[in-house]
């Protein structure tokens, strides 16, 4: 199976068809600008953001784009770059998971509607999963595969290999399957959660 192709219109609205009643807002945008013209429509000025570490906001502009401060928002993670104190930026890092706003990608979505979320230390999971009221995720259609088992597939022999050598290039020691999560649905009525697929491919 081929892990870095685009999904068809076809496949692409019948995941999203999936998504819909476990409690996933699905949208569908066709380049990386117009996700980030998304983003920023959909965070009111003044709400607190934390970003995970992740390559698709890298490529759609998101990271930069808070690195500039030219943004209406309270960055978190601003607050963590800049406190140089290993024990109070770990501090930091805890208060962070309960931003109000969430922002980070995915490692696959199931055809049926199941997503999976890889994270190396687990910082990023209880966001994700419960302390973040808005959880926005930005994927390109290349991640949507038919079952969770071709997920399990899709991270074991396509992105850990990807996200392993960059680490490597970028001077780290290289990455580890940490912490893995599978979002079955929401059921929090005061959450909610968006993923945008791009019509691009975005991260790995």
């Amino acid at each position: 199976m081929k892990f870095d192709t685009l999904a068809s219109k076809e496949t692409v609205e019948k995941t999203m068809k999936a998504l819909k009643p476990r409690g996933i807002n699905a949208e569908f945008v066709n380049t990386k600008e117009d996700a980030l013209k998304r983003i920023s429509k959909l965070i009111p000025s003044g709400k607190e953001v934390m970003t995970g570490g992740s390559t698709t906001l890298d490529q759609i502009g998101l990271t930069e784009l808070l690195k500039s401060g030219k943004h209406p928002w309270k960055n978190l993670k601003d607050e963590i770059l800049a406190e140089k104190n290993p024990a109070k930026q770990t501090e930091l890092r805890k208060k962070s998971v309960t931003s109000e706003y969430f922002l980070g990608s995915v490692q696959a979505v199931a055809e049926t509607g199941e997503i999976i979320i890889v994270n190396a230390t687990g910082s990023a999971l209880p966001s994700n999963s419960f302390s973040s009221d808005n959880v926005i995720w930005i994927a390109g259609t290349q991640k949507i595969v038919p079952t969770l088992d071709d997920g399990f597939k899709r991270v074991n022999e396509y992105c850990v290999p990807l996200e392993d050598k960059r680490m490597k290039s970028i001077g780290y020691p290289g990455t580890t399957v940490g912490k893995i999560l599978i979002f079955e649905r929401e059921i929090n009525e005061n959450r909610k959660i968006y993923l945008i697929f791009v019509n691009e491919k975005l991260g790995f």
